[in-house]
């Protein structure tokens, strides 16, 4: 049994896997030994461990986790499936690494687009010669909420919900529609754009505000809610040979 985690900007993801499947997800506003530990001996059976972090998390747990299973740190030298020709990967967000390992198993020889909606909107492009050349990061939908806040001296904080009028009667109606449209046109025009070089593209929509463009853009795309964590599985399966 294998467990997965995820530590991101806003949630802390820990999932199983058993024979290659999903098995269990939770998520924690927090990291902590004491609950990693809690949560394996919930789970007995464990052998393998993948984390993969945005976030500064307790050097305690790094330690825990190399004395108790096959451990992996995800970082810019752990072999993947890709060559990554991103030029400065130090800096590149492990998450965004993760998605696009497992958008490009997902369509081995074909372009592939990630985009991941969460705190950022994040595009992550693999070419089908099997090459990561990068994407692009724009602010999320709470983000942009939040910008229009802080920014201005007496627009609310509102929270987003679909659909969103095109044309705002009201203040809050007019910050639903630029955000939430606004953000639908970005994903539109991105995806369009590289369709325009890539016509056989493939496009993947994954995050926790995938809700707000899922089956709402022009083309089709696939959903998959939980793309790091298939990503992060796949990158500890090539590094540790088959798991049970």
């Amino acid at each position: 049994m294998v467990l997965i985690i995820d530590l991101g900007n806003t949630n802390r993801k820990f999932a199983l896997f058993k024979n290659g499947r999903l098995k269990a997800l939770k998520i924690e506003p927090d990291v902590s030994l004491a609950f990693i530990r809690s949560f394996v001996n919930e789970h007995p059976g464990i052998t393998h461990c993948i984390l993969a972090s945005v976030i500064p998390y307790p050097p305690s747990v790094k330690k825990y986790l190399k004395r108790t299973f096959f451990f992996i740190e995800l970082d810019e030298h752990t072999p993947l499936p890709f060559i990554n020709c991103y030029k400065t990967p130090i800096t590149l967000g492990k998450d965004r690494l993760a998605a696009a390992v497992a958008g490009h198993l997902r369509f081995r020889n074909e372009p592939v687009l990630v985009i991941a909606a969460g705190s950022c909107i994040t595009y992550d492009f693999i070419n089908k010669q099997g090459e990561y050349l990068g994407g692009s990061i724009s602010p999320g939908i709470r983000m942009r909420f939040q910008a229009l806040n802080t920014f201005t001296g007496k627009l609310p904080l509102i929270k987003g919900k679909i659909p969103a009028s095109l044309t705002g009667t009201t203040t809050r109606e007019s910050i639903l529609s630029g955000v939430i449209n606004g953000a639908l046109a970005e994903v539109d025009g991105i995806i369009s754009q590289y369709q325009q070089m890539h016509s056989e593209l493939k496009v993947i929509i994954s995050g926790g505000d995938m809700k707000y463009f899922d089956k709402r853009l022009k083309i089709r795309t696939f959903a998959i809610p939980n793309i790091v964590i298939e990503g992060l599985f796949k990158i500890l399966e090539l590094n540790a040979g088959t798991i049970d």
